[in-house]
């Protein structure tokens, strides 16, 4: 197998990272997976990342820890601060975690190089989202921009590819993709505030871009309520 069909997929265990796992699966990519404990209220998310990985036959699944104290001001990790469900605004979000796809992007393509793979996959999508800055397609360009400079491979004209294949589709064309590659969602965990069954508030931001996306579509809403 030559590394050119290889790839490192980054995966939460939500529906986007699914989605977009499954997409590379489809385009022939043999993949390594690797999902981020950041100290995230929603740990069944994790549960379900290792679940899709190996569904998927994945090469190999890493878990890597992040020092959670780093992000103290998201409501995504604190204890002290409530995740919204209600009067959402055009403004970034209490939800947003700072750095967040900057360093799951560094930690990937640092094992990519070490593996002297170049393609990543990332589920990262700038239409139905909470307004985050690093899920923007220029965000994206600017970090491939640097890799050109700052690694071995980018020096050598090798430089990595950033596969977002997400991210100019709505919620509604992510679960069409979905389930054009018949993507089964019922164990996905996209709630910020999912229990330890992965059952989801359906609330939250996140839960009702999926709840309404499933509703617009007309087909049974594949999650788990609490």
């Amino acid at each position: 197998m030559k590394n050119s069909d290889k790839s490192i997929v980054i995966l939460s265990g939500g529906m986007d990272s699914v989605t977009t796992l499954a997409y590379a699966n489809n385009k022939g990519f043999k993949n390594y997976c690797i999902t981020f404990n950041y100290g995230q209220k929603s740990y069944s998310e994790i549960n379900s990342a290792k679940y899709y990985a190996n569904y998927y036959d994945c090469l190999d699944h890493k878990i890597f820890e992040i020092n959670f104290d780093l992000f103290t001001e998201s409501s995504l990790i604190s204890k002290n601060i409530n995740v919204p469900s209600e009067n959402f605004t055009d403004k970034i979000p209490n939800t947003y975690v700072p750095l967040r796809n900057i360093i799951f992007l560094s930690i990937a393509c640092s094992w990519a190089e070490s593996l002297s793979i170049k393609n990543i996959f990332l589920g990262v999508n700038s239409i139905d989202y909470s307004g985050y800055p690093d899920c923007r397609p220029e965000f994206i360009q600017k970090f491939t921009d640097m890799l050109s400079v700052g690694t071995k491979s980018g020096s050598q004209n090798n430089n990595f590819n950033i596969h977002t294949p997400l991210i100019d589709l709505s919620k509604i064309d992510i679960i069409r993709l979905g389930k054009s590659l018949n993507v089964d969602y019922y164990n996905s965990v996209s709630c910020y505030q999912a229990n330890e069954k992965g059952e989801a508030c359906g609330k939250c931001e996140s839960c009702l871009f999926r709840k309404n996306a499933f509703k617009e579509l007309g087909i049974q809403d594949e999650t788990k309520y609490f």
